[in-house]
């Protein structure tokens, strides 16, 4: 699939290896690891069986170019958006790469049994040896209506206080490590540790480590005070980042996972050859976004829509706002961009989004992010 010869791979599957599954390493001139956030995008006049085409285009574009990880996120009822179901989506990624780590930005855990989730990471694990990362929130990742379908319940239990006991079952089920006693002590999620302990059973070197997502200070901390790697949705929660990272950093506790802090964030980006291509793709983006925040979500419209549209003026006070922190242009103006953010927020690792209606003009993005940073 690669097109490399036995020893190149060899050579690669060496270097992956010998990090820790968390930490990255910054390519050619970045400066930090740069990694994906793919939402699965529909365009106006695409299907999702092309979004996912063009998913796998992208992992492997990505696996290619030196990105260190590819993650999608789970949403629901949204027309634009083909990541409902993150297992399966990897479960196919796996399939089509051989070296780019690929999770979850992330499984929203309110939504799902811990013991699901466990299963489901177990087995995409087993698929893709090494190569899994488990990124979690608290947020139903939809409206209050669909949270409850999910659920089969409208009791949604979204607290704060809950969480924490929800990602404590979790990495129990994920670990085996529920004490003598406990009503789940004998229920095991496979394929998990318990296949270890049977006879002739043999202990999987790999365990999918966990993130914590957020978009405010309440994941922040608790990564911090579990020493967790901590993600955080800079590409719409700007005003959030710094003070956010700075809560992170300051509640960190070292733990079995992480000696020092490591946290990534989210940044909408897109390069194009000219600064007019980039800006005519961002505004597909920004008027799905409009859309969306106005209760009419739908297909991400085309450049040609998105021209068209009238904004009122409310509108487009939120697209510029949007907009400001939609790093665009040629592919200088985005590497400076990207640089100076990285710099600003002090952030390990950036993960870069790109939610406009052309799946050619992502590719092309990621492409030209890739030749800017000489990766």
């Amino acid at each position: 699939m690669s097109g490399e010869d036995d020893e190149t791979r060899a050579g690669h599957e060496a270097d992956h290896d010998a990090g820790d599954g968390i930490r990255g390493r910054a390519q050619g001139s970045a400066p930090v690891p740069l990694s994906v956030l793919d939402l699965v995008t529909v365009g106006a006049g695409n299907t999702a069986s092309g979004a996912v085409r063009i998913a796998v285009d992208l992992a492997r574009t990505a696996e290619r170019r030196g990105f260190h990880r590819y993650w999608v996120a789970e949403h629901h009822s949204m027309p634009g958006v083909a990541s409902s179901s993150p297992a399966v989506l990897l479960a196919h990624l796996a399939a089509h790469t051989r070296r780019i780590r690929l999770g979850s930005g992330g499984v929203m855990l309110p939504n799902h049994a811990p013991l699901v989730i466990a299963e489901q990471f177990g087995t995409l694990e087993a698929m893709a040896p090494g190569r899994i990362d488990l990124g979690l929130g608290r947020a139903p990742g939809t409206d209050g209506a669909t949270a409850a379908a999910l659920r089969r319940t409208e009791q949604l239990h979204e607290g704060a206080d809950e969480f924490p006991q929800q990602l404590v079952e979790l990495t129990r089920f994920l670990d085996g490590s529920f004490p003598d006693g406990h009503p789940y002590a004998r229920i095991h999620a496979v394929p998990g540790p318990v296949q270890a302990t049977s006879p002739g059973g043999v202990q999987s070197p790999h365990r999918p480590p966990v993130w914590l997502l957020g978009s405010s200070g309440f994941s922040a901390r608790l990564a911090g005070t579990l020493g967790l790697p901590f993600a955080f949705a800079h590409h719409f929660s700007a005003a959030n980042t710094v003070p956010a990272l700075d809560l992170y950093r300051a509640s960190f506790r070292p733990s079995e996972v992480l000696a020092e802090p490591y946290a990534l964030i989210g940044v909408g980006a897109l390069a194009a050859e000219e600064e007019r291509e980039a800006r005519r793709q961002v505004m597909t983006g920004a008027l799905a976004m409009v859309r969306l925040r106005t209760g009419r979500p739908g297909l991400v419209p085309s450049p040609e829509e998105a021209e068209a549209h009238r904004f009122s003026e409310l509108e487009r006070g939120f697209v510029d706002g949007w907009l400001g922190n939609v790093v665009h242009g040629t592919p200088d103006a985005v590497r400076q961009g990207l640089d100076d953010l990285a710099k600003r927020t002090g952030a390990d690792e950036l993960m870069i989004t790109a939610n406009v209606h052309s799946g050619a003009a992502r590719l092309r993005s990621y492409e030209l992010i890739a030749d800017a940073y000489g990766i």
